[in-house]
């Protein structure tokens, strides 16, 4: 198996079956002193890192170029307007917060967090779908990378 197919079936795997047909193909990778992929990049530009446990810890880029397909959004959270400008600056995104939990968050899963239908950044969930739709209080996904962690602009 080369090392694209394993990228893709790795994102089959974490975002739904089809989720890697948004992937392209012009892909290059870093590689540990061992021979595991360890970054996955495209035109330079950082697009997810492998982590040991086998998933992946995945980029605001990244999770643009997966929303194309309307599927993630299961796999998305949304928040509402007053998180949104903090999420983006990096804060983590609380419980009471969340409009939309998608069906297939679950918990230290990589985690794209929408705002009106864009993605302002991404995290780990610290709680599964239906616990953060039933809770009021407390950290649901902590940010890992924002729009101002990318230089993007909001």
């Amino acid at each position: 198996m080369d090392d694209y197919s394993k990228i893709s079936s790795t994102v089959d795997a974490l975002f739904g079956m089809g989720a890697s047909s948004c992937m392209p193909h012009d892909i290059t990778m870093t590689y540990s002193r061992t021979g595991r992929i360890r970054e996955v990049r495209h035109n330079n530009v950082l697009l997810c890192t492998l982590r040991i446990d086998g998933g992946l810890a995945i980029t605001v880029n990244f999770a643009h170029m997966l929303l194309r397909r309307k599927e993630l959004r299961e796999y998305c959270v949304e928040i509402d307007d007053d998180a949104a400008p903090f999420v983006a600056d990096g804060r983590s995104v609380m419980a009471s917060h969340v409009t939309h939990c998608g069906r297939h968050v679950r918990v230290s899963s990589d985690v794209p967090i929408l705002y009106k239908g864009s993605v302002v950044a991404v995290g780990r969930a610290v709680l599964s779908g239906p616990m953060i739709t039933g809770a009021r209080r407390g950290v649901a996904v902590r940010v890992r990378d924002s729009l101002k962690r990318s230089n993007h602009t909001f």
